[in-house]
Order: C-alpha cells, then sequence, then structure tokens
C-alpha cells in the first residue's frame, strides 16, 4: 500500500488473471459467494455477538489489505461471484475504502456480479455516497430495534440516531438497504411489526434471523432463543405471507406481506436449516476459511498466502479446503450444554 492505496498489479488491475472455477464441494454445490470479514473490531457490543470486555487479535495476526485483496481475487478467478464484506463493523477498518475501490475492478470487468457488505451503519453518512461510487448497490444494516433506549441496550455502545443518518445518506446514495433483526426472545419480539411496516414504508426488505451459539457472551443463548417458525405464525395472524422464490445468494427464504407490498426474509439456522442449497464460504481477517459457519473445521490461507508472491500455495489450499466443505452445520440451544455449539465469535468469522 501506498499513502493508503492498494497498488494492484498490473495483470489483476485489468482483470486478465485465468479463470480456475468453479469450485464444487463433495455435495455437488458450487460455491460462488464469498464472505470476508476485513476486521473482527466492532464499535458495538451487541449482546448476541459479543462479551462487553472483548480481547481482539493483535494486528500483525491481521490480513493487510493488499493481502485481502489478493485473496479475494483469487476466489473471484476460482469462480466467486458475489463478494460480502463483513467485520466485526468493516467500516471502521482503517482505509477500508481502498480495498473496496480496488475490489471494483472486478465489477468493471464482469468477473463480479456483486459487491455489498454488512454493516450496523455507525459509519454509513461518512461513507454512502462512496460506496456507490465504488460499484456498491447493495447493503444489509443491522438494526434489532427502533427504541433508542432499547437499541443502545442490546448494542451496548450504539446510537440509534446515527445509525438512521447513515441510513438516509445511504439511501439518498442510491443504495439498495437490507434491515438484518436478530429476534431475540422478551427482548425485541413484540417490535417486529413495528419494524416490518418501518422498513416496507421506506422501500427496504427485512430479514429475521435466528440468533446462534457463537462464542461465549455474558448473558445465556436460551434465554434469547426466538424460533423464527412461531414468529412467522404470529405474523400469519395479522398479515397474507406469500412464499416466493426470491433470492440474494444468502440463506434467507423469503416471502412477500400483501398488506405492505415488501419482502421479508427469514434465516433460520435453527428451526430449519438452510444447508441444502448452501453455496458459501467465509474467510476470517486473519485468513482463516471456514467451509460452514456452524463447523470448527478451518483451513490455514493466511500462510500459504504469504509463503509466495504467487498463488500456486493459496489455490491448492483453497482447493483441498473446498474439497473438506460438509454437508450441514450442528447448531444447538440447548441449557443442558454450557457452552457454545462454536467457540470464535461471530465478529471473527464475518457472519
Amino acid at each position: 500500500m501506498t499513502d493508503g492505496k492498494i497498488v494492484v498489479p498490473a495483470q489483476a488491475a485489468i482483470g486478465t488473471a485465468e479463470s480456475h472455477g468453479p469450485m464444487i464441494d463433495p455435495f455437488g454445490r458450487a460455491v460462488t459467494y464469498l464472505r470476508v470479514s476485513v476486521t473482527d473490531r466492532c464499535d458495538f457490543r451487541c449482546v448476541y455477538c459479543m462479551a462487553e470486555d472483548m480481547t481482539f487479535l493483535p494486528k500483525r495476526e491481521v490480513l493487510s489489505l493488499e493481502e485481502l485483496d489478493r485473496l479475494c481475487t483469487a476466489f473471484i478467478e476460482k469462480g466467486v461471484r458475489k463478494l460480502r464484506l463483513t467485520g466485526g463493523e468493516p467500516l471502521v477498518r482503517k482505509n477500508i475504502m481502498s480495498l473496496i475501490r480496488s475490489l471494483g475492478r472486478h465489477l468493471d470487468s464482469g468477473a463480479l456480479e456483486e459487491l455489498t457488505l454488512t454493516t450496523n451503519g455507525s459509519q454509513l453518512a461518512r461513507y454512502a455516497q462512496e460506496l456507490y461510487d465504488c460499484g456498491v448497490r447493495r447493503i444489509n444494516v443491522s438494526i434489532d430495534t427502533l427504541d433508542p433506549q432499547k437499541f443502545k441496550a442490546v448494542t451496548r455502545w450504539g446510537d440509534l440516531g446515527k445509525v438512521m443518518d447513515g441510513i438516509r445518506a445511504a439511501t439518498a446514495a442510491g443504495l439498495q438497504i437490507k434491515i438484518n433483526m436478530v429476534a431475540l426472545k422478551d427482548v425485541n419480539e413484540h417490535e417486529i411489526v413495528t419494524m416490518l411496516e418501518w422498513c416496507h414504508e421506506h422501500g427496504h426488505d427485512l430479514t429475521l434471523i435466528e440468533t446462534m451459539p457463537l462464542g461465549e457472551i455474558d448473558g445465556d443463548r436460551t434465554d434469547q432463543y426466538l424460533p423464527l417458525s412461531t414468529v412467522r405464525a404470529r405474523l400469519g395472524e395479522q398479515f397474507t405471507l406469500t412464499d416466493i422464490p426470491y433470492k440474494t445468494g444468502g440463506p434467507a427464504r423469503y416471502v412477500t406481506i400483501e398488506e405492505t407490498g415488501g419482502r421479508l426474509g427469514f434465516i433460520t439456522p435453527m428451526t430449519h436449516n438452510f444447508c441444502e442449497s448452501c453455496n458459501r464460504v467465509r474467510v476470517t481477517c486473519t485468513g482463516q476459511l471456514y467451509m460452514c459457519l456452524g463447523q470448527e473445521d478451518m483451513s490455514d490461507l493466511r500462510a500459504p498466502l504469504r509463503a509466495s508472491e504467487g498463488n500456486d500455495l493459496l489455490n491448492d489450499a483453497i482447493d483441498e479446503a473446498i474439497g473438506r466443505k460438509p454437508k450441514g452445520h450442528d447448531f444447538v440451544i440447548d441449557r443442558n450444554r454450557n457452552q457454545p455449539a462454536v467457540s470464535r465469535h461471530m465478529s471473527v468469522t464475518g457472519g
């Protein structure tokens, strides 16, 4: 990097690298969607995601922006068509826009269909227009409540007003917004209708997400867990829900709400896993490739990435890992299990 800008080799810059794809896992599923955590750090401390007193990774273990660019490019050359940047909070990473700007070249070349990110919205007012200028057209924003005091309680450090300013800026910039809401028992379960109506009134899709047993937190997830089958049944008493085949590349199953005219998605890793159609892998900010969000098995890509300027070792490591992608996850939320199903926090894997 020079003065905060990523220096891309000439061949990569013009998008002429040879394609090696597609990546096919042992169950015949093509891996076309990569989620990359660019940092484990966040400016919120959401109660279902992190402990308040988090210990973050030493910076030397975190991939540089140049390394992240090279790694993403290797996956794109191997058939990835959708790339999502996550965190932690991706927009708190220093000079993150230089990475997003550089990755935009793959949109220009046609190698990549979509470059997007998931954000808590805290930095959107600052970056929304630049994101659009870099080729981002759609983002996910995580909001679990529209009550400012409850928002502060759930996020611990968050400011709902700042997030709303960011959403307005993103809308003005032309970004399509999907709101992600983690359904939490006795916390926001009675606000789902309010959130649904607000989203659809402002032209945003809403996706509801079941809490997942990832990482140690300060509370008990059995107290937080709200099955979305229950939520859907409740909504069905008030609204007309119609299943539709709409897909964004992720695991959500969508319905339309006749009364509002908007879309509602359900991500149900606990009550109805979505593994049969999984097309995703995830890379942490330290270069660990997880073939499944709900399994501990991973492959270290940082070592081959740093061992050579060429990508032969990296490509071999990716191929070997895709060959181990499991059929599905083993998520369980159970009071008899004192440990989370997966030890790492969501902020490490990147959602």
